[in-house]
Parts: structure tokens; sequence; C-alpha cells
């Protein structure tokens, strides 16, 4: 079998069986197409470990970033054990595949001052009651003030949001669904789009939609337009060139904890499988509280 049949076979497994988000699966059908226009088009039964380890070594030398490659080596260790698993191949070639580390960095993040400015002068601004304006603060204040991913903002719809507890009921990553809390300022802005802003946005559809948030032209919005926003927003105050809609998850942690949330309870609310990848924003916590003492005590 060709490798590029077998990719797709495979990216369709990934969605269909495994229910894997389309930006993984995404990911995982571009990396292995890579390894294919690597290996020069070859079938599935030839490829073999030095065939795998030319692959990574060629990304090495384009400057790939070692998460990257850690995540390409991922891919086709996933890919090569369905493989064999459906009787594609007699051996899988990848069990002494090896990738760098994903180097551990911390994550961005903007100050309590700092959003409560940016949040205050989007709340000033929707008060004219105009639709955009009106949608950008229910979102800024929902994604900071839940600390929920930008895919699962973009597939809220309006029986999602409840606000008279202020919870948002989401579809996280593997398709599992969690309830998430937000605050005042949160419900209060989301009271306001749905009551004011949207039905300007559903004017201009041509028909009906059940998405909270809405884009410019009535439909649900897009996690470019979401990404877009953010940047232009977020990026200037923390001093950023690239940001996105992660920092103000990323914040949102770090501020949980800063002020005294359980860890396990952090790891809830954001929907981590594993609570070594809440663990980073301790971290975070960690350092900010090394540099106040630094700044602060006089024997530091």
């Amino acid at each position: 079998m060709e490798l590029a049949v077998a990719t797709e076979a495979f990216a369709d497994h990934l969605q269909r069986v495994r229910r894997l988000s389309p930006a993984t699966v995404k990911a995982y059908r571009s990396d292995l197409r890579d390894l294919d226009t690597s290996a020069g088009g070859i079938t599935l039964e030839d490829v073999d470990l030095e065939v795998l380890r030319d692959w990574l070594w060629r990304a090495t030398q384009r400057g790939d970033a070692r998460s990257t490659l850690a995540r390409r080596s991922a891919a086709a260790r996933s890919f090569f054990r369905w493989a064999q698993e459906q009787d594609l191949i007699s051996h899988d070639p990848s069990l002494r595949l090896v990738a760098p580390k994903k180097g551990r960095t911390l994550p961005t993040i903007a100050s309590r001052d700092a959003m409560s400015g940016l949040l205050d002068a989007h709340r000033v601004a929707a008060q004219a009651g105009e639709p955009i304006a009106l949608r950008d603060h229910a979102l800024l204040e929902l994604l900071y003030g839940s600390g929920i991913r930008v895919s699962e903002l973009c597939g809220l719809d309006i029986d999602d949001l409840d606000l008279d507890r202020g919870t948002a009921r989401v579809l996280g990553k593997g398709a599992k669904e969690r309830v998430v809390p937000y605050g005042a300022p949160a419900r209060d802005a989301l009271e306001a789009y749905l009551r004011r802003g949207r039905p300007g946005l559903v004017a201009r559809s041509r028909g009906f939609t059940p998405a909270a948030f809405l884009g410019s032209r009535g439909g649900r919005i897009g996690p470019r337009t979401v990404y877009e926003l953010v940047a232009r927003v977020l990026a200037p105050i923390v001093g950023a060139e690239t940001i996105g809609p992660h920092a103000l998850r990323h914040t949102a942690a770090t501020h949980l904890l800063d002020g005294g949330a359980d860890l396990r309870a952090v790891q809830e609310i954001l929907g981590h499988a594993s609570l070594g990848t809440t663990q980073i924003y301790t971290h975070v916590s960690t350092e900010r509280l090394t540099a106040t003492y630094r700044l602060a005590h006089p024997r530091a």
C-alpha cells in the first residue's frame, strides 16, 4: 500500500474512531504527508527506521522546532502502531525512533492590572451598542473568565450558556464534555451581547444558527477571527510580537493559582487529561513569587 493512501485511512481512523480534534487530525496528516514527500513517495512496507531518522534529520536541517520534531515522531509512532494493528505491515519501524524532547518554555501571560485595563476598555467600547464591540467584549471576558480553548469557544451554542449559574458546557479534546464556571463580569458581558449584539449579527445571516458567537456575516465565528482579535489587543500589553487566544487561557490558569486555587480544580476547569500539563502554571507562579521576593526582600 502506498504511504499516501495509508495516511488518509489513518486520518479517517483518528477522526471517526478516536474522535480527535480536527486540528490534531490535520497536524498528523500534514506530518505523514511530509514523511511521504521526504521518502520520495514510497510504499508503506518500504519505510524502515533509517527512512524515519532521515526524515527527522531533514526537518532538523530546515530548522524545525524541537516541539515540531517531537510531534512528528509521535505521529509516526501512532501511525505505524495502527498500521501494524491493521495487518498492513509485519513490524513497526518506529519502535526505536527517538526525537528530541520538547523544550519546556513558560507560557506568556498578562498581569492582573493589564487584564483589568484591557477588559474595562472593551466594556466602555461596548456601551455604544455596536454588535461587534459587544461580541468582542463578551468573547474576551469569557476566554479569560473561564480559561476555555478557542475551539471550545467557537463551538459554543446558545443553549450551552447558563447565565443564571454562570457556567458554560464545552466540548473539549477527545470529544470530552465538561462544565466550566465564569464570573459576574463575563456573565454581564454575555447577557449584553446576547440581548443587544447578537441579534444584529443574526440579521446579517441567510439562515438560523445556534452558535453563541457569530462572525461579521452572521455565521459561527471561526478560530482565525478570535486569534486576530486577541493578537491585536493582547500583544501590546505582554510585549510579544505573536500571541494568540491560548495566552488568555495561560493567564486565567496562572491567576487562579496565584489566588489560591487548588491545582486539581484548575486541571478540571482547563480540561487537562494529565495533572502534569497543569503543573507548568505552578512554575509560572513560582517564578513570579521569586521575582517579587528578590525585588522586595532586603536579604534576597
